[in-house]
């Protein structure tokens, strides 16, 4: 197996991070075809830090605060949120969250943590799920890490509900899809505030 030379390896290193800060050490080795030990010691050399010290640093950045729900409910930890836009969240499985038989993670974590997350991404401070068209692509494993992305895809003022696509990754993996319908009640304040208005010029 012909392996890069380093220099050209640390920039696919680079690369590879900035496209996905979540990538674990492990990933990392089979995309570059070097073991554990050169992927730590390039890491070292480039400053950037292992998964635990990102994710850390990515939930320390600014971004929105969640308004539909408490912080301590949404499954996962958030580590970027533009609300009524796009979220990001992680969750690990852990020995709680998977069947003690198999190590597979139980479907109702993996869904909790994208139903919260398409919630957490709506800017308003009630926000329920009304349906859920979802797909489980593949099982999830005891000790892997779940991304998932939340894209606000529409609000209708109308009809008082946006549209939410949800992707769940593993590594580089789609594992989970689903497209939400949230139900949100700015939608008819809204309507209630051109009603006001319309009487007060009345």
């Amino acid at each position: 197996m012909e392996r890069l030379p380093k220099r050209q390896r640390h920039q696919q290193l680079a690369r590879l991070m900035e496209e996905n800060p979540f990538m674990t050490d492990r990933e990392l080795t089979r995309q570059l075809k070097v073991s554990i030990q050169t992927i730590r010691l390039d890491r070292m050399e480039l400053g950037i830090p292992e998964l635990r010290e990102r994710l850390k640093l990515m939930a320390e950045r600014s971004y929105d605060t969640v308004r539909s729900l408490p912080l301590h409910e949404v499954i996962g930890d958030i580590v970027d949120l533009q609300l009524d836009r796009s979220g990001i969240s992680i969750f690990e499985i852990k020995e709680e969250h998977a069947f003690s038989r198999t190590g597979i993670a139980r479907g109702h974590y993996v869904f909790a943590q994208a139903n919260s997350l398409a919630v957490a991404v709506i800017n308003d401070e009630i926000a329920l799920t009304v349906t859920a068209d979802i797909r489980f692509i593949r099982p999830v494993k005891l000790g892997e890490k779940c991304i998932a992305k939340a894209y606000v895809r529409s609000i209708s003022g109308e009809s008082s509900k946006a549209k939410v696509e949800l992707f769940t990754y593993v590594g580089e993996e789609m594992v989970f899809q689903g497209n939400f319908v949230i139900y949100r009640s700015a939608g008819e304040q809204d309507r209630e505030g051109e009603a006001d208005e319309y009487e007060d010029r009345n």
